[in-house]
């Protein structure tokens, strides 16, 4: 992993900002032993519904539930009736047939519509509730069985004051009992920021307990499960206190601040919007109402009105629009929001549908990685160069540093598919925070996607959704270890000393608090389209913890300007929480601090060992889950402690997945980590920690329960355990000519890149050598990524595009297409795209003098793929690229890997192999028997194999084999021959290099 680099003021003390603000989110890891959730059943032909919909913020004399099971046909308005279930709330059990969910919406009979916000409800199966707009899962009105009897009685009372659920459910299992159903017994609740439950625990004095939202997200007590007695007992940020006080007993009614308006609706024309709400009625005297509105490109606006009706006007065309209504009293005081309303201007098309991954065996799928951002520019108006743009040079190129996006993406799938590729690896969505940023590494809204990437009608999940229609993957890469420098929204934030003068005032932007840095949106008092106006402050900040807040240092930017302390955030200053982020700086690369340090200053480091940052990371990636992303890149895996990974990520992506999807597709949901090694040895110096194949396996003991100590032991565990003591696997290899059923129960659910033979790649006999070294030590390097240079390295750690002669890139690559693991290309190589360029020079040099420059211009004209690797019509300078030889030769690989699955997903063997590189691979699976024998470049001798008919994929040549021998002749530089017994003979036609 290596980032562009930025300005670094020194390690000077930087600034603090407020307290983090927690999103509200709990880790999405299950409960412990027998509270495992189990997996979801596949759908039934008797799959019912029970719809819980809350009352209490709707004064409506009647409750209509009108909805649509999936694939069917809506009700006849108004819908059914939803009948009393308790207090608050009411229900309805709808049949759904086969279907596993429901479109719904609800409405009082007489013209008055929840709709959440124009989207309405998407729905499963069993016992579903819907208050002020939250789906979670639970039934509010359940009873437990049984007469209770005396002194076996548990109330429960469990805080989520920190947490941000609108629902909590207790799963639970009196001592030597069953569990509840999953997700368990809904609480009610109690008072401001606790929920409460009483259930019977019969005989027993006892029960283990976790908790949930109702919408997977759990705290099960990092792993341990809760011990409660009967009895009252509080359970708040993980301390339990049994035989407590009521919490709720001594609260006074809250009469501090209005009700929440209810009803909110919001309807629009070409460029206004009318928002109209039902009043607040309680005992606060209610004046005014504040409303809210964010989206377009000028920023939040909040605006105070004395009615329940505001029109806003002079809008933006096709644009969507979000509002949010509070009540206000004449002190000032504001309600809690209501649910947001939604409304788009204009004739902008609906959102798209969530898709859903495609779920087959990642094996399968040859990737293509593209740098989003510098890919292909599908819509101008979405450009932006930041402050660099002058001073690296792209502004006299015309070409700011976010340019591509998912539009001119979309737009030349058809290309991607033509060369074969069926995977594309895109980098990070997230939007993205820093000076000069365009690769997506510097996250500061992980729930965001950068709007400078979408555009109407290619939106990211339009991306999703067009490659999917077209049979081809989206792995997403993700970022776990760091945020950008100016911390994650919704986590934490820093405020930074801001110095606005002369000097730096092509830094910062105006101050203005009200601002809302969405990557695109003009800051209208500056009207700079970058980046920090809302963080700066002259003035010291409440609550700071940066030292010598404002006071000059020795230091000077490369312009010769003063720096001062806190104006640029770094760890060691005071300015982050250390329960969010790590407070140093990395010494020691592979040493423990490498997982628990800064990597650089544009990095601030997460505290992954904590819950709140578990919880909102987790959060976040279940948001593209859900949209049906395929798979993820994994980020500076390395970074993050194993024990991290296995406890909470890894598992949070598997249950997400199974959950949405089925256990089918989360089989299938690829997850590649980079774990950067850039040495030539099989352990990385020794040190199994740092090495990629140490992530691909479980624990094999168990640790703390905390997490940050649970590293720490685990980290000199395995050190002491050294290379020598380390698991070994034969799930790549041939049993002699046999395939054999992998073994996979030791997996931890992380692949990787292969960074071993990525660093070999400037000789093909190098990578082919040292990856049969290392395949032993991974859990099934049948799954390993191979590439020969990307956007960071290129072979041994070379700091250019690959430049090793044309020939050398096609022997690479037909040693990739046919040897174990998944060939992956940087895009462009199929031309060799600046080869020998600097990859990365940060703003000290344009971009199109880089290996990240800019490829649409390679992709103009028109192209049609009729089937992968099938081109149907190509015009212009696309046609031009198709043509070029190793587009050609990489055309015809994936042609043939497709062809036969033993190059797919095929275990190898050398045994019985004579030549530089040569194998043999065999693939058996049901009706499905593929056994073919490889050589690339050189000359080879195969004994010891079945007997019978040969045929090479590349010229057709048939050989019968009837004493287990069959010898090949060296088919020259870039070129291979693939014998498969039984096979379909010459696919594709011939080329530059496959002749």
């Amino acid at each position: 992993m290596r980032r562009t680099p930025f300005r670094r003021f020194g390690r000077a003390p930087a600034a603090a900002a407020a307290a983090a603000c927690l999103l509200g989110l709990l880790s999405a890891v299950p409960p412990a032993g027998p509270a495992t959730v189990p997996t979801a059943p596949a759908a039934a032909a008797d799959n019912t519904a029970t719809v819980f919909y809350y009352t209490k913020t709707r004064n409506w004399s009647a409750h209509n539930l009108h909805y649509a099971p999936d694939g069917g046909a809506w009700t006849t308005v108004p819908g059914v009736a939803m009948e009393a279930a308790c207090t608050d709330w009411v229900k309805k059990t709808v049949a759904l047939g086969s279907a596993e969910g429901l479109q719904a919406t609800f409405n009082n009979g007489t013209g008055t519509w929840d709709n959440n916000g124009g989207r309405n409800y998407d729905l499963g199966t069993g016992a579903i509730t819907v208050k002020d707009g939250v789906v979670a899962h639970s039934d509010p009105c359940a009873d437990d069985p049984g007469e209770p009897e005396p002194g076996n009685l548990a109330t429960v009372y469990y805080s989520t004051a920190a947490l941000g659920w609108t629902t909590a459910n207790l799963h639970y299992a009196p001592a030597g009992g069953a569990w509840t159903a999953v997700p368990g017994v809904g609480m009610e609740a109690a008072c401001t920021g606790w929920w409460k439950r009483t259930v019977d625990l019969g005989a027993a004095t006892a029960m283990s307990a976790v908790f949930n939202n109702g919408n997977g997200v759990w705290d099960n007590n990092n792993g341990a499960n809760y011990a409660l007695s009967a009895g009252t007992t509080t359970v708040k940020d993980k301390v339990v206190t049994g035989n407590a006080a009521d919490p709720c007993a001594a609260e006074v009614p809250d009469t501090e601040a209005p009700g929440v308006p209810a009803g909110v609706e919001a309807s629009a024309d070409g460029i206004s919007v009318v928002l109209s709400w039902e009043p607040a009625t309680d005992d606060k005297g209610v004046t005014g109402y504040q409303v809210t509105r964010t989206g377009g490109t000028r920023g939040t606006t909040v605006t105070d009105v004395g009615s329940t009706v505001l029109s806003d006007a002079n809008l933006e065309e096709n644009t969507a629009y979000t509002y949010t209504v509070r009540a206000r009293d004449a002190a000032g005081n504001t309600s809690a929001a209501s649910a947001p309303a939604r409304a788009t201007t204009g004739t902008a098309p609906p959102a798209p549908d969530p898709g859903r991954p495609l779920g087959t065996d990642p094996r399968k799928d040859p990737i293509y990685f593209v740098l989003t951002a510098r890919f292909n520019d599908g819509d101008t108006s979405n450009n932006r160069g930041g402050s660099q743009h002058t001073k690296s040079g792209n502004a006299a190129n015309d070409d700011p540093m976010f340019r591509g996006d998912f539009k001119g993406l979309v737009n030349k799938l058809d290309y991607i598919k033509g060369l074969g590729f069926s995977a594309v690896w895109i980098t990070p969505v997230v939007l993205n925070r820093s000076d000069y940023d365009y690769h997506g590494y510097h996250g500061y809204d992980f729930y965001r996607v950068d709007a400078r990437l979408e555009s109407a009608g290619a939106s990211y999940q339009d991306l999703i959704n067009a490659a999917h229609a077209k049979g081809m993957k989206i792995y997403q890469d993700v970022v776990y270890n760091h945020s950008s420098r100016w911390g994650a929204k919704g986590l934490f934030t820093p405020k930074v000393y801001g110095v606005r003068d002369s000097q730096w005032s092509w830094h910062y932007d105006e101050p203005n608090s009200s601002f809302e840095y969405d990557g695109l949106s003009v800051e209208p008092k500056s009207g700079k389209s970058y980046y920090n106006g809302d963080l700066w402050s002259t003035a010291e900040p409440t609550g700071n913890t940066c030292v010598n807040w404002g006071t000059p240092t020795p230091y000077t930017s490369p312009e010769g300007y003063r720096i001062y302390n806190c104006q640029w955030p770094n760890p060691t200053s005071g300015m982050f929480p250390k329960s969010l982020y790590h407070n140093c700086w990395i010494g020691n690369w592979e040493g423990e601090d490498s997982r628990s340090c800064w990597l650089h200053d544009d990095l601030a480091d997460f505290n992954t060992e904590s819950t709140a940052v578990q919880n909102y990371l987790i959060g976040a990636y279940d948001k593209y889950i859900d949209m049906g992303v395929d798979g993820f890149r994994v980020d500076t895996a390395v970074h993050i402690p194993r024990t991290t990974w296995n406890r909470r990520f890894l598992p949070a992506i598997q249950e997400r997945v199974t959950q949405r999807f089925g256990a089918e597709a989360a089989r299938n949901f690829f997850v590649f980590g980079e774990v950067a090694a850039f040495v030539n040895d099989k352990w990385n110096r020794g040190s199994v920690n740092h090495s990629a194949q140490f992530y691909t396996w479980k624990e094999r003991k168990e640790y703390a329960l905390d997490d940050a100590a649970a590293a720490l032991e685990m980290y000199d565990y395995e050190q002491q355990q050294g290379t020598a003591n380390q698991p070994t696997s034969n799930n790549a290899f041939l049993n002699g000519n046999t395939y054999h059923a992998p073994d996979h129960s030791r997996f931890s659910g992380m692949n990787v890149i292969d960074m071993r033979m990525h660093m070999n790649f400037g000789d093909a006999q190098n990578a082919f050598g040292n990856g049969k070294d290392s395949d032993d030590s991974y859990n099934d390097a049948t799954y390993n990524v191979v590439y020969v240079d990307s956007h960071d390295y290129g072979p041994n750690k070379s700091s250019e595009r690959y430049a090793g002669g044309t020939d050398a890139w096609a022997e690479n690559m037909s040693l990739m297409w046919t040897f174990r693991g998944i060939p992956t290309l940087y895009y462009g190589s199929e031309i060799e795209f600046q080869k020998g360029k600097k990859i990365d020079c940060g703003p000290t040099c344009p971009l199109a003098t880089t290996g990240r420059a800019y490829f649409g211009d390679h992709l103009s004209g028109e192209v049609k793929a009729s089937g992968f690797s099938t081109v149907e019509s190509a015009s212009g300078a696309v046609a031009q690229t198709l043509a070029q030889p190793l587009a050609q030769h990489v055309q015809r690989l994936n042609q043939i890997r497709r062809a036969v699955p033993a190059l797919q997903m095929g275990q190898y063997s050398t045994e019985g192999v004579s030549g530089s590189m040569a194998f043999k691979r065999r693939y058996t699976s049901g009706t499905t028997d593929s056994f073919a024998l490889v050589t690339v470049t050189g000359g080879a001798g195969f004994t010891g194999i079945p007997n019978g008919t040969y045929t090479d994929a590349v010229t057709g040549d048939q050989r019968v084999v009837t004493n287990g021998t069959l010898n090949v002749t060296a088919p020259g530089k870039g070129n291979l021959r693939v014998y498969v017994l039984n096979g379909p003979g010459r696919i594709g036609a011939a080329g530059p290099y496959l002749k």
